[in-house]
């Protein structure tokens, strides 16, 4: 490592030290090399330590990988960025649209066109979390919103999905999270297999990534907390989620992974050799109209646009941050970036996140520190 990182291990140390969470790793690639710690322990009774091979529950950065297995399909043939998915899944080849975002489920007009690809990659397919309080909202709760991945088998997502409106025109606007999961049903239906073979298949197996994937009921995963009341409290209905291989495996929420495959798999992103060159740039850059991007705002904050899967920084924000740097947080305590120049930055932490404001400045700010030194020196 060309500098010292030792200002940012000591800041995640001080965070476990803080009681902020039991345990915690990160990892980090700077110039080309990667460097991976691991502090505190799997659970608040200290039974053991984390360590940097601690398989964690990742949450949306799912949606990074589920992004890159899609454009994998796309250079091998198998589909295009518009083409309708309904070709797939005829379930969902008659929609229909809500006529106002808060108007009855009964109130719709004609879809003005179909469902693509490009509409699950960019969140604007029309469907998706809604936070208001709407009949749409509310009869979409328990289907369309995390964290937990859906509780039911693919051909019932897909059937309970198909009964329902969009909330809005196909590319009209950015709604979070569930493009992922539909993804997660089409790429299934495509390959002709679980996702989770295609995964091993395309990426975890050629690229070494054993620790990644979805949950087989044998891993020692950390705990996983929320704060209530100013206590750290078990959240069991997460944990049980990932006891046991899941019925839906899910590309929006639903995988595994560790700190040290995380970074490898960011790296060989960036390095063009996860997928064929140029399109990872393409999948880093911003792909959304001023309409569109409304929704992901309220979720991300300004200066912020949507790729294929992942959010991009658009504009400065925070010291440590760069336009055109680009990743995504989990619900579960998550968080990954990538630079323009390549360098990377992967924290996994085991509480969950208590909204989308939440961040991860105890990291992200001492990185900063250390790249402005690497480049003073250089």
């Amino acid at each position: 490592m060309p500098v010292s990182l030792q200002p940012l291990w000591d800041s995640l140390a001080s965070q476990v030290e803080s009681g902020w969470c039991p345990g915690l790793a990160a990892g980090v690639r700077i110039g080309g090399e990667t460097e991976v710690r691991a502090f505190g322990t799997l659970d608040v009774q200290g039974t053991a330590p984390v360590r940097p091979s601690t398989p964690f529950r990742i949450a949306s950065l799912s949606k990074l990988v589920g992004g890159a297995l899609a454009l994998d399909q796309v250079a091998e043939g198998r589909l295009t960025l518009d083409d309708d998915i309904s070709r797939w899944l005829p379930g969902l080849g008659d929609l229909r649209v809500l006529a106002s975002p808060d108007a009855p489920l009964s109130v719709t007009v004609p879809v003005r066109g179909p469902v693509t690809l490009r509409h699950l990659l960019t969140l604007t397919a029309g469907f998706g979390i809604d936070f208001g309080d709407t009949p749409y909202s509310r009869a979409t709760r328990e289907l369309l919103w995390g964290p937990n991945p859906p509780d039911m088998d693919p051909d019932t997502y897909l059937a309970r999905l198909a009964e329902l409106p969009l909330a809005a025109q196909p590319g009209q606007r950015w709604m979070y999270h569930s493009g992922a999961d539909l993804l997660s049903v089409l790429l299934a239906k495509i390959a002709g297999k679980p996702v989770s073979q295609l995964l091993a298949e395309r990426i975890t197996g050629p690229f070494g990534l054993d620790g990644t994937g979805f949950p087989t009921g044998e891993e020692n995963f950390p705990a996983v907390y929320q704060e209530e009341d100013g206590a750290l409290v078990e959240a069991g209905t997460y944990r049980d989620a990932f006891s046991a291989p899941p019925q839906f495996e899910s590309l929006g929420g639903g995988m595994v992974s560790t700190v040290p495959d995380y970074v490898a798999f960011l790296s060989a992103l960036t390095d063009d050799v996860l997928l064929p060159a140029g399109t990872a740039a393409s999948m880093a850059a911003d792909h959304l109209t001023g309409s569109q991007r409304a929704g992901l705002t309220e979720m991300a904050g300004p200066g912020q646009g949507w790729g294929y899967m992942t959010a991009v920084q658009t504009e400065p924000g925070a010291a440590w941050s760069e336009p055109g740097m680009w990743g995504w947080a989990g619900g579960s305590g998550t968080s990954a970036a990538v630079y323009p120049n390549g360098d990377t930055g992967v924290v996994f932490t085991q509480r969950l996140m208590s909204g989308p404001q939440d961040s991860f400045d105890w990291f992200w700010e001492p990185l900063g520190r250390v790249r402005a030194a690497l480049r003073s020196s250089g």
